[in-house]
């Protein structure tokens, strides 16, 4: 959350987790979540913090706000699982003014060739056991693709447990893009 400032939307906001962690530079927050008990949740999580946050039923296909109305966007473990990222891209484009900047923390396809075949291969199964998480995207080359230009990326492996098939999700990125 370092840098942002303004006002933001937050796409997929799940359970809130995020709001805690919004600097006292940010005006004030439009949370996007489209799962109905994630949203209860993140409610109890807008309460406990100091900055405004307005959550709104939506998904990432058709963000319910105005064209160029926000400064910044946030999205945290959201491409992985929409139907189709472009699209959910070109919403964030729509809505953020000239300048703004997009946040991200995403699962990613791996650079290595023997992992990455190791996501395609499944990616099916976990797709169906995780939400919709499909494992093998190239989100930061749809980011770019979408008009966004890249400011930082930082590449990580996080594997939360010894399981195999977690190494599906280990490649993670968190990073900044901005709308020319």
């Amino acid at each position: 959350m370092a840098g942002l400032e303004g006002r933001v939307i937050e796409i997929g906001c799940g359970n809130g987790l995020n709001f805690a962690h919004y600097p006292a530079s940010v005006s004030g927050v439009v949370a996007v979540e489209p799962d109905r008990h994630l949203g209860h949740e993140a409610e109890a999580a807008a309460r406990r913090t100091t900055v405004a946050i307005d959550l709104v039923d939506g998904d990432a296909s058709l963000l319910p706000v105005d064209d160029v109305s926000f400064d910044a966007a946030v999205i945290s473990l959201v491409l992985c699982s929409v139907p189709d990222p472009s699209v959910a891209l070109a919403e964030i484009f729509r809505v953020l003014r000239p300048g703004g900047s997009v946040h991200f923390y995403e699962h990613l396809a791996s650079p290595s060739d023997p992992l990455r075949r190791f996501q395609r291969l499944g990616a099916s199964l976990w797709r169906q056991v995780a939400g919709g998480c499909c494992p093998d995207r190239d989100t930061v080359e749809a980011i770019v693709a979408a008009g966004f230009v890249l400011e930082h990326v930082e590449r990580f492996d996080h594997v939360p447990g010894p399981s195999v098939p977690l190494r599906l999700v280990a490649p993670h990125v968190l990073g900044t893009a901005s709308r020319p």
